[in-house]
């Protein structure tokens, strides 16, 4: 798809070093880990001569927004299934569906009490009577071959770190650079959902034990923030000038300084963080936090 343009940032916290891996910056709109999960199935789509990916997300959703420009890109049609029907007359307003639709994607939209069913072998036939053949990826793209994808991100520069830190949603990522990383590395996730159940999903493709799953940064829930996150993120960039998003990274971030300063790490521990990408969503959150009077995050997407 695109040249690999990778580079690390170190920097101190109050008492110690860590490093940032800006994996957000390999592609200027599949970045981070969304190009990595689409690598391997653009080629497998390909190798099958399909025409049409066909997946599922939200409203604010980094997925739809990379697959239909890595369609594009590819020469591929591109179908979006859309949870929530209310957002059909709503696309000039919304960011993230307004350039998937500028890059050629269809939508299909959805009552949110129908999507729950999107996996059933039904609905993907009635999908498939409505739409002809697709290449079907999973809501986040996370299967075998998106874990392949991300098993790229550790590369061996990054066996002088001892914690690899990323943030999770489906899982796909962190399986990914768990199976990468090396025997005297652990990999420390942090969930932006609420709840324990993504273990067994990262089980399903993680091939060893050295992981630990930190639930304590997710801000209330998928996509929610606090006026407090906001304000670190602005601080965040301010001092490092490196863009976090709010849905994932920025939570991840701002745990891993919690847990600098509650002396979790040794002292001396050489920590590595995982920018995922996802700030094309920024944008999005700007309009809700406008919404609630709260302080918005003070970088432009564009100018990064």
């Amino acid at each position: 798809m695109h040249s690999i343009n990778q580079q690390i940032t170190k920097f101190k916290t109050t008492s110690q070093f860590v490093s940032i891996k800006r994996d957000d910056l390999i592609h200027p709109f599949v970045s981070g880990n969304k190009y990595r999960k689409l690598k391997y199935n653009l080629l497998e789509a390909k190798s099958q001569k399909a025409t049409t990916l066909l997946t599922f997300g939200g409203a604010f959703s980094n997925h739809i927004a990379a697959v239909a420009y890595a369609g594009r890109e590819n020469g591929l049609q591109t179908i979006g299934v859309i949870r929530g029907d209310e957002l059909e007359n709503q696309i000039a307003q919304n960011p993230t569906l307004k350039f998937a639709h500028e890059s050629g994607m269809q939508f299909k939209f959805i009552s949110r009490a129908a999507y729950k069913d999107k996996e059933s072998s039904d609905f993907l036939l009635a999908l498939q009577e409505e739409f002809g053949s697709f290449y079907l990826l999973p809501e986040g793209g996370t299967n075998d071959l998106a874990v392949k994808g991300c098993e790229e991100i550790l590369t061996p520069e990054d066996a002088i770190f001892d914690y690899i830190c990323c943030a999770v949603g489906t899982g796909g990522t962190i399986a990914g650079i768990i199976n990468s990383a090396l025997p005297h590395q652990k990999v420390l996730g942090f969930p932006a959902l609420k709840g324990d159940f993504l273990s067994n999903d990262i089980r399903k493709f993680a091939n060893n034990e050295r992981w630990e799953l930190i639930t304590d940064y997710h801000f209330g829930g998928y996509a929610k923030v606090t006026p407090e996150l906001i304000l670190f993120m602005n601080s965040f960039y301010e001092q490092t000038k490196i863009p976090l998003d709010p849905v994932y990274t920025g939570k991840m971030v701002f745990g891993v300084y919690d847990l600098i300063q509650q002396n979790y790490f040794p002292k001396d521990a050489r920590i590595l963080m995982i920018h995922t990408g996802g700030l094309q969503g920024v944008d999005g959150m700007n309009q809700k936090l406008a919404q609630k009077k709260w302080p918005k995050i003070i970088f432009d997407v564009k100018k990064t």
